[in-house]
């Protein structure tokens, strides 16, 4: 598949992420996750508030954690899948910053980073070897962020 993706191609993308998610993560699927939207590099996942609320009723900061993380695991996911590689996805190293409560649904967004040296380098699993991103993602609620993650992702050639 090209990067020039249609609008039907994506959303069956989006529908599989949320598909592999919720049979093979069982809490995406109690804390409602799902991929909302891919436009310009930008993948925006949301979860109701509801399920994921504690003692406070704002959102839990597990809860924030798992989002930002499966966000930043679904960006891999669906560049893999663009970039016609496979590769198994981990969570290298991470780091968060609580920002603002988070009092109503949230939205995490991550953007696909410009490729340099092995960074994102998806065609090094082709090769049959790892490859290494680096992703930013941010949690908003509204206008205002309330979480900034960073994640290292390494994906494993099958």
């Amino acid at each position: 598949m090209s990067k020039a993706e249609e609008p039907e191609q994506i959303e069956e993308l989006l529908g599989e992420l949320q598909r592999t998610w919720h049979e093979t993560i069982p809490v995406s699927a109690f804390m409602q996750i799902a991929p909302k939207t891919y436009e310009g590099q930008t993948l925006t996942v949301s979860a109701p508030l509801a399920p994921n609320i504690n003692l406070h009723h704002t959102m839990f900061a597990g809860s924030i954690y798992t989002l930002m993380t499966l966000t930043g695991w679904g960006m891999v996911w669906l560049q893999q899948r663009l970039a016609g590689v496979e590769g198994d996805i981990v969570l290298g190293k991470a780091d968060i910053r609580y920002l603002a409560p988070v009092g109503e649904s949230p939205q995490a967004r991550v953007t696909w980073p410009k490729a340099n040296e092995q960074d994102g380098e998806l065609s090094l699993l082709g090769q049959g070897k790892r490859a290494k991103v680096k992703l930013e993602v941010s949690l908003y609620c509204g206008e205002q962020c309330c979480a900034q993650f960073l994640g290292t992702y390494v994906s494993l050639p099958k």
